[in-house]
């Protein structure tokens, strides 16, 4: 992983936090009440996401650190205690629950604009605990990804690798570079 960004986005490497410790990382499971994934522990425990006016280190989005996964989550959470998704109705990809957010969806990357990386510790029955999908603020759709965190950031990573993958400071980031010719 830094080898590809060294080569392709040097600067991203010096944004990337130091290792969380246990202590953040048992504070941050008791905020949010349940157990984080291991691997995704082990995963902080390199690099506690990014400084949170980096550049998007996971397709031109902020790779949160656990205080920043508190806050994001704390903001879903407060809307769903507030009744405002009430109405909302969500079109999940089988294995997710049919929720328009759900507490033990924890976002682990931020576009800025209220989207997520989501780490399910939830699933719907064919799910897995700790499968990664995809969250948007402003749509149901709610697909599922991978079955895993670490099948999720090889995956993303390889794509690196095979070239996929781009930086480009035009969208802030590291972003798939069909979308960039969009």
């Amino acid at each position: 992983m830094k080898s590809w960004l060294k080569t392709n986005a040097a600067h991203i490497v010096d944004e990337l936090n130091g290792p969380a410790t246990d202590e953040e990382l048992l504070a941050l499971e008791q905020q949010l009440n349940l157990t984080l994934p291991q691997e995704y522990k082990s995963f902080l425990k390199i690099h506690n996401g990014q400084d949170r006016d980096s550049e998007g280190l996971i397709d031109t989005e902020e790779l949160l650190s656990t205080e920043r996964v508190l806050e994001e989550w704390t903001v879903w959470k407060d809307l769903l205690d507030n009744g405002d998704f009430d109405d909302s109705q969500s079109d999940p990809d089988e294995g997710v629950k049919d929720d328009w957010w759900n507490p033990k969806w924890i976002p682990i990357t931020y576009d800025g604009s209220g989207n997520h990386y989501c780490l399910d510790l939830d699933p719907a029955p064919g799910g897995t605990s700790g499968q990664i999908i995809r969250m948007w603020h402003d749509s149901g759709e709610r697909e599922l990804l991978a079955d895993s965190f670490a099948e999720w950031i090889e995956d993303y990573t390889d794509q690196w690798e095979e070239g996929v993958y781009m930086y480009s400071e035009d969208w802030g980031g590291i972003i798939n570079k069909e979308e960039a010719d969009e």
